[in-house]
């Protein structure tokens, strides 16, 4: 949606950019890139091996043992073979066979192919009509992939995450999904127990036969390095379905830090106040409202509410493996302060950035604006030759320095500080350090920008 019209007024100055976000650095610096086998959800180590049993209260009151086997692995694709055969079942278990093909991406674990042997005719039919249909839930992997085969899960997995999902041979499963924290969790394959992270999904399925079995709650407790464990599947009709690992050659992983430190969610109202010491000594107020998210990525829509500068406009802010990545930004504003020309040279005028809001402060020069996963010490660069670089023109590095205590007019807060060096050519104002602070559960709290011309910007949180 295009912003309003505003009446000319004071000087004017209209803006609009449309920023892709170059690869982002910071993922294969905190030990979570998409080629790493084993630091995953669902590794793709050589050899990997799971042994799980599973049980259905009403179709498969009997457990089946199925072997699961890396078959292949290329880059972030790999394939999962399985088999029931020579694992002591009993005659009344369900015996199958098939295999199932993965992809990591920066968005999550996908389920892009799969093939098995018919689902048990017992069993409920998964299809609007009961020939050739590919629709299973007899097996471990089908209880997990159900309804989520895009994503299967969402990374970063952090605090508060929520994702829809869809699956099902023709995409007419949908899962509304949430990450509700960490659990220790004790299986057969480890009996001590072991730490998980807990995801529990509501799965809807309409048409079908047995829609009601294709519907219901699902539960999975995933192990870093390992995969699924432990999956609890009640289903709208009543049944429950259960499966666990009985043992795997694999070793868990520590967990990844979960605290969100960049929280979107739908009808979310921030608002900042921020100043420059010599270009705009009265504070602009301006709110900004998560007006849209689709697969991760939000437009925060912004406004002003107050001071020298009147705006509206909005940004598309995505959070990935790579981390949090500026996509675009549009604002038409206009300035009762004069502000010093930014670059690069390379664009023209009018596609140059300006600063109007805490947003443009906090994202400029180039992405992630913080990693998916960030850890004390971690830092990333601007990338020569990138998107990010084309559009700013910027040189520099960002590092994660640690916590510090900062007090706003919203409250008091434990914030990560994020401390950026950046170089324009040509360009003091677009020159200078920003250390921007970002508290766990509320996003951005404080940003100090000391330009090369000597001015200071400061972003203080307000709501």
């Amino acid at each position: 949606m295009a912003p309003r019209r505003l009446r000319r007024a004071l000087s004017a100055t209209v803006f609009m950019l449309l920023v892709v976000p170059a690869v982002a650095t910071a993922a294969s610096t905190a030990g979570t890139g998409l080629s790493d086998p084993v630091n995953q959800w669902l590794p793709s180590s050589a050899g990997a091996t799971w042994t799980y049993q599973w049980s259905d209260s009403v179709y498969s009151p009997t457990s089946t043992n199925e072997r699961y086997t890396l078959s292949s692995a290329r880059g972030t694709s790999f394939s999962v073979d399985w088999t029931t055969n020579n694992l002591g079942n009993s005659p009344y278990s369900i015996p199958t066979a098939g295999t199932m093909d993965f992809t990591r991406s920066v968005g999550g674990l996908l389920a892009v192919n799969w093939s098995s042997t018919p689902a048990p005719p017992q069993f409920p039919i998964l299809c609007s009509s009961p020939s050739s249909c590919p629709n299973s839930l007899a097996g471990s992997f089908f209880m997990f992939t159900w309804g989520s085969r895009a994503p299967v899960l969402q990374e970063p997995l952090l605090a508060g995450s929520t994702w829809s999902s869809v699956g099902g041979a023709n995409d007419d499963v949908t899962s509304d999904n949430r990450y509700v924290g960490t659990d220790r969790v004790v299986v057969p394959a480890f009996p001590k127990g072991v730490p998980a992270a807990k995801v529990e999904s509501s799965v809807t399925q309409g048409g079908a036969l047995g829609d009601p079995y294709g519907s219901g709650v699902r539960t999975v407790w995933w192990v870093r390095g390992v995969g699924p464990v432990k999956i609890d599947f009640r289903h709208t009709g009543g049944e429950v379905q259960g499966a666990q690992l009985l043992r795997t050659n694999l070793t868990p992983r520590p967990l990844p830090p979960d605290a969100n430190y960049f929280p979107l969610k739908l009808g979310q109202h921030l608002r900042f106040r921020w100043r420059n010491s010599k270009h705009m000594r009265k504070w602009s107020t301006q709110q900004f409202t998560v007006s849209q998210i689709v697969n991760n990525t939000a437009r925060v829509d912004v406004k002003s509410l107050s001071g020298p500068i009147r705006l509206v406009g909005s940004y598309e802010l995505s959070t990935r493996l790579t981390g949090v990545i500026s996509v675009a930004a549009a604002t038409k504003a206009v300035s009762g302060a004069k502000f010093p020309a930014l670059g690069p040279r390379s664009a023209p005028k009018s596609r140059r950035r300006h600063f109007f809001t805490p947003f443009d402060l906090m994202l400029f020069g180039f992405n992630p604006i913080l990693p998916g996963y960030p850890v004390l010490g971690q830092s990333w660069k601007s990338v020569a030759g990138s998107s990010d670089f084309k559009t700013f023109g910027v040189t520099g590095q960002s590092k994660i320095l640690g916590f510090a205590s900062v007090r706003t007019k919203a409250g008091r807060f434990r914030a990560l500080a994020v401390k950026t060096t950046l170089k324009q050519s040509g360009f003091a104002f677009g020159s200078g350090s920003r250390t921007s602070y970002f508290a766990p559960r509320t996003g951005l709290v404080k940003l100090v920008f000391h330009h090369r011309d000597g001015s200071v910007s400061t972003v203080e949180r307000l709501k």
